[in-house]
């Protein structure tokens, strides 16, 4: 049973990153969207929304940042890697 909620737990902790990064996505979308679609209508002046474009690309970067480290660390644990991302080894101190 412990075993159980530990990986419910785990995949919850990949989820919601993954939300994040989702509804960051359909922020930026919908703001390009809406800029385009104002071109359409002769009577509203094209404005783009700046922040609201900003905080879906923070959130899309932070969701996709967070996924992005979690799954190198588990690669470079299981040795899944190549020589690139592996980690650098610390050269060992000689002792006189």
């Amino acid at each position: 049973m412990r075993l159980l909620i530990s990986r419910f737990i785990a995949i919850l902790i990949l989820v919601f990153p993954g939300l994040v990064a989702m509804k960051g996505f359909l922020m930026m979308k919908d703001d390009i969207f809406d800029y385009y679609s104002m071109h359409g209508d002769d009577s509203l002046t094209p404005v783009f929304a700046w922040l609201h474009f900003g905080g879906g690309l923070v959130l899309f970067a932070a969701g996709m940042t967070f996924l992005g480290g979690w799954i190198l660390t588990r690669d470079r644990k299981r040795n899944y890697v190549g020589p690139r991302f592996r980690e650098k080894q610390k050269a060992e101190e000689s002792t006189p």
